[in-house]
């Protein structure tokens, strides 16, 4: 039975803070700081890649760059309005691998992390001894950090009953007396609601410009009006269960989100100016279909379907194939070729691709999926599964692609399917 779905008596309320949600400050922008002297102390702003000039948008920026008001999402040109000696600099993905699991390696090595959320973000269970005073835990990771790491990658931390509002504690706390960042905040049970009321709707993960005004037409319009919503009409609002989740999270129950299996696997990319052309295009198609067929067949899937969309001058374009449960990357690469075909007729003419995105969903276990009788490929599947599992082996075991299917580009440079998205953290042969 679903937790949200036991009465209200019989669920678990935490009288202490358990959860602790860490989240790293400008974290794109602080490690590109700590690796470049010349940064330090500058507002920096980190865009997706260099040539795109004031047209380019800011994926992060410095702590200094913060304070200055410049925002995530912002074009360069708005920001180099707001702070006109911000350092833009292109982001450089794969230290942001290896930083990330440079500062995992020393939070473990004081508290046990629960979950990695993101590339900037972890969960961890404060042990019982650590929960009537959850502060000298808050400062011994700090201080673990600043020893080991050195004093420019900062993280804010969140402490309270369950990891909705530790997150939710955690972004309330990256703001100090006007300085943002290194900061924390603890919300014991004991004080709830309390720090929740000075809040708005939008300071909840996931509450968005369409929900929030489809609260507004509730007339839910403050924190205390959403708190005041009961259980089922909050499940209502929200069209499914993660309404009814968040109700309890907000007061203080200890729900835990099932964990829900995988459903697709990736990649999209903004081109650089050099790369727009239909050819390059294509190119840049292939190599992310690639990567996102490694990451399936490491995590164990095969594929029924893929899809293709691509932004041509003004215009977005789309298309999917059916694939009859296949893994390898020649049977992936086809379809993709067949799929170049059947769209590249309708591009305008001088047409620059601006945006493409490859997906391989309607995923199967690789183990357990059966053969299309009607193709008659086994042989022929079997032969492509074999050589991809051999190519595989040797670009694994020397960190990068030393063998391919069809021309490999050279990608050390633009990091093609090695981007970050806050979400996923790439393994090292992914930025090869």
């Amino acid at each position: 039975m679903n937790a949200v779905e036991h009465n209200e008596n019989d669920m678990r309320r935490p009288m202490e803070p358990e959860r602790l949600y860490l989240d790293f400050d400008g974290f794109f922008a602080s490690v590109e700081q700590a690796a470049r002297p010349k940064l330090r102390g500058r507002p920096v702003g980190v865009v997706p890649f260099e040539g795109a000039g004031d047209r380019g948008i800011l994926i992060a920026c410095s702590r200094e760059a913060k304070e200055r008001g410049v925002k995530n999402i912002m074009s360069v040109r708005e920001a180099l309005r707001v702070c006109d000696d911000l350092e833009i600099v292109a982001q450089s993905p794969d230290l942001y691998r290896r930083a990330h699991n440079a500062l995992i390696a020393e939070i473990m090595a004081v508290i046990p992390i629960a979950a990695i959320k993101s590339i900037d973000e972890l969960t961890a269970d404060l042990a019982p001894a650590d929960r009537a005073n959850p502060m000298p835990m808050i400062e011994r990771i700090k201080k673990r950090l600043r020893n080991e790491i050195g004093p420019y990658i900062t993280c804010s931390i969140g402490v309270a009953a369950n990891r909705q509002l530790a997150k939710m504690a955690c972004k309330a706390g990256k703001w100090v007396r006007g300085r943002y960042g290194d900061g924390h905040a603890i919300w014991h049970p004991s004080a709830m609601p309390g720090p929740l009321l000075t809040l708005k709707l939008d300071d909840i993960p996931g509450v968005g410009e369409r929900l929030k005004y489809r609260l507004c037409r509730a007339r839910i319009f403050t924190m205390s009006d959403l708190l005041a919503t009961e259980p089922k009409h909050m499940r209502a609002l929200w069209g499914n269960v993660t309404g009814e989740r968040l109700w309890y999270a907000l007061h203080g129950y200890d729900v835990q989100t099932p964990p829900q299996g995988r459903g697709m696997f990736g990649h999209g990319r903004v081109l650089p100016p050099d790369a727009r052309a239909p050819s390059a295009a294509y190119q840049n198609c292939r190599i992310l279909l690639i990567k996102a067929a490694r990451r399936m067949r490491r995590e164990g899937y095969a594929a029924r379907r893929l899809w293709l969309w691509l932004l041509v001058n003004d215009a977005s374009y789309s298309c999917e194939a059916s694939l009859p449960s296949v893994h390898d990357d020649q049977a992936v690469l086809e379809a993709l070729a067949g799929l170049w075909r059947e769209v590249s007729p309708q591009f305008p003419l001088r047409p620059r691709v601006l945006r493409v995105g490859v997906t391989l969903g309607d995923l199967v276990s690789s183990s357990s999926r059966q053969l299309d009788a009607l193709l008659d490929d086994d042989h022929d599947r079997q032969k492509w599964e074999r050589a991809t599992g051999a190519i595989d082996a040797l670009n694994a075991r020397y960190g990068r692609t030393v063998i391919s299917v069809g021309l490999w580009a050279d990608t050390r440079k633009s990091n093609i399917g090695g981007k970050i998205s806050y979400t996923r953290i790439p393994c090292a042969e992914d930025f090869s």
